[in-house]
């Protein structure tokens, strides 16, 4: 019989029902949060790392687009000007030379002293020609007098013929020699009249009213005729019309109009603009400048402008005429030529050869292989190519 406890309880073995392990209430329910919150937690963070992964590939492949700069191009509605060097020269402008050797005998005028015409300018002291005067006066005399004793002769020997005291023969020689001798006059006569022809210019005067703008001799100077180095002695100007020569590039010859205007400032009077008009032009290209010579003229009453000044001449021309002016930052150089790199509708790069027609140097005016409407990169990068895809920053 088993043995009891002082309850009266058997000790021999425990109930069942005691020794069976019984679960804590709610503890399959927190299992199955735990299982879906670590399911959750993977599912969050693989995610994140999808998502981060994708976001950084969105950013390089954003990065790898390069970001550009545009440039808006636009025709200007109204018309423009061109500047160019101009000379100043007098209308009329007079080299004087010496036609005849000798010496500078003495000197009237100096440079700047107004001149009327025919006024004194200079003397020549011509000791040579002098001798040869004389010597052709004295031929002309002694040529006179052998013609007065032929005709005498010549008359007599006429009466006599008609007597028939003489042949025919010797009242011929009679006559010729008298036809000789008025021959022998008149070649005395033109030599003496060439002699003092050039006696004339011993005497050096004023061709016409004007300014005397150059004199190179003095006094006592040897002056010889013929020398290839010789110089002129005076320059007399007519200072109160002036022509202005400019030069105007074979592109723009086109614009060249009868009685167009052009406006010009000089060095010496800063802020004041001076007008011509067209005069003449030389209708031709100078092969070795690639320009056409015009010629404006304009008055000058003030005297305020002088020959040979320098002018800078804003030649006029019609709305579009200097083509599409884009900045120097936007060439490209490359074997094709000279390019600019353009943004399509689609942002990607077309690159596009142009054709410079003037440069500016911090710009060129373009005047073939783009349109106003035309969207060009600013600074391209040298790595840019033709189809690549860009982003416009200042879209």
């Amino acid at each position: 019989m088993p043995d009891k406890n002082p309850e009266g309880a058997p000790t021999d073995s425990a109930p069942e029902s005691l020794l069976r392990h019984s679960a804590p209430p709610g503890l399959k329910r927190w299992g199955r949060l735990a299982v879906i919150a670590a399911v959750m937690i993977a599912v969050v963070g693989i995610g994140s790392r999808m998502w981060k992964g994708y976001n950084t590939a969105a950013w390089t492949d954003e990065q790898a687009v390069q970001t550009v700069q545009i440039i808006t191009l636009k025709n200007g509605k109204g018309g423009s000007s061109l500047t160019l060097p101009g000379d100043v020269q007098a209308f009329t402008s007079a080299p004087i030379y010496a036609q005849v050797s000798g010496y500078v005998k003495k000197w009237y005028v100096d440079i700047g002293a107004p001149v009327k015409k025919g006024q004194l300018l200079a003397e020549l002291d011509t000791p040579d020609l002098a001798g040869q005067s004389a010597q052709g006066r004295a031929n002309l005399v002694n040529a006179i007098a052998a013609q007065k004793l032929s005709e005498a002769t010549a008359r007599r020997y006429d009466a006599l013929f008609a007597q028939g005291a003489v042949a025919r023969q010797a009242k011929d020689e009679k006559d010729a020699d008298l036809a000789a001798k008025n021959a022998a006059v008149a070649a005395a006569r033109a030599s003496l009249y060439s002699v003092s022809s050039q006696e004339n210019f011993r005497r050096l005067v004023a061709p016409f009213d004007g300014v005397v703008t150059s004199r190179s001799v003095d006094t006592g100077a040897l002056v010889t005729v013929g020398t290839p180095a010789s110089t002129p002695l005076f320059t007399v100007s007519d200072l109160t019309k002036l022509r202005i020569y400019v030069r105007v590039p074979q592109n723009y010859a086109s614009y060249i109009r009868p009685g167009m205007e052009v406006s010009f400032s000089v060095p010496q009077y800063p802020g004041r603009v001076f007008h011509a008009t067209l005069v003449a032009s030389a209708g031709a290209v100078a092969s070795s400048t690639g320009t056409v010579l015009v010629q404006f003229g304009m008055d000058n009453k003030d005297n305020a402008l002088q020959p040979g000044a320098y002018a800078e001449v804003k030649f006029p021309l019609p709305a579009g005429a200097n083509g599409i002016r884009v900045p120097a930052t936007a060439l490209m150089f490359r074997d094709e030529g000279m390019q600019v790199a353009t943004v399509d509708a689609t942002n990607h790069v077309k690159l596009k050869t142009i054709i410079i027609s003037r440069d500016l140097g911090a710009a060129v005016d373009v005047g073939g292989g783009i349109g106003s409407k035309d969207r060009i990169i600013d600074n391209p990068a040298d790595a840019l190519r033709d189809g690549d895809e860009v982003k416009v920053a200042n879209q």
